[in-house]
């Protein structure tokens, strides 16, 4: 994915509001922004999960 973790998340916001504002969505174009928002999450969590172990090697270090 091309985009940082900043994007992601503005992106899933607007889909959200999308869904909230939207009463006429058909099914395919509700399954297509939910699908579209859970790999988004999915790619904030690994970045989440990749920033967590980078601050725990500069926190705790290995050597000890």
């Amino acid at each position: 994915m091309n985009m940082t973790y900043d994007e992601a998340i503005k992106r899933i916001e607007q889909i959200v509001k999308e869904l909230e504002q939207s009463e006429a969505l058909s099914m395919d174009a509700y399954q297509a922004k939910a699908t579209e928002a859970k790999e988004l999450l999915n790619f904030c969590q690994a970045q989440l999960t990749d920033w967590e172990k980078k601050m725990e090697s500069i926190v705790i270090p290995e050597e000890l």
